[in-house]
């Protein structure tokens, strides 16, 4: 991927992160907290939840927010790295084909959301 980074800038209780959006595979769910998955298998925790979070990515990237989505109660993922949506088996992995694959599990209706949203955006 050569694109040119796209900062979001966050700030946890000890450290400030600054994550490249496009590096970023997806958002989890903690309580009052969200993990946040990068392609380098680096992990960053920030006081916020779910909701906050994609609060915050509305309003810190504008138009580049469109590169994630929210699926179910529990993530938030970047589209640019969906491998595979099973509906049937209730599970999306989340991968560049070459360094990392994520499988997460999400329910039925959420993945026939998701697929719906890929099919539109013309990504599959």
């Amino acid at each position: 991927m050569n694109q040119m980074p796209v900062y979001l800038f966050l700030n946890s209780r000890d450290e400030l992160l600054r994550l490249d959006i496009h590096n970023i595979v997806y958002f989890e769910a903690d309580g009052n907290y969200t993990n946040i998955i990068s392609a380098n298998k680096l992990k960053g925790v920030v006081c916020a939840n779910l909701a906050q979070m994609q609060k915050m990515l509305s309003e810190r990237l504008k138009e580049d927010a469109s590169v994630f989505a929210r699926v179910g109660k529990k993530y938030i993922i970047n589209l640019s790295h969906i491998y595979a949506i099973n509906t049937i088996r209730q599970y999306v992995i989340l991968s560049d084909g070459a360094t990392f694959a994520y499988q997460l599990n999400i329910g039925k209706d959420a993945l026939k959301e998701l697929k719906h949203i890929m099919t539109e955006k013309s990504i599959l």
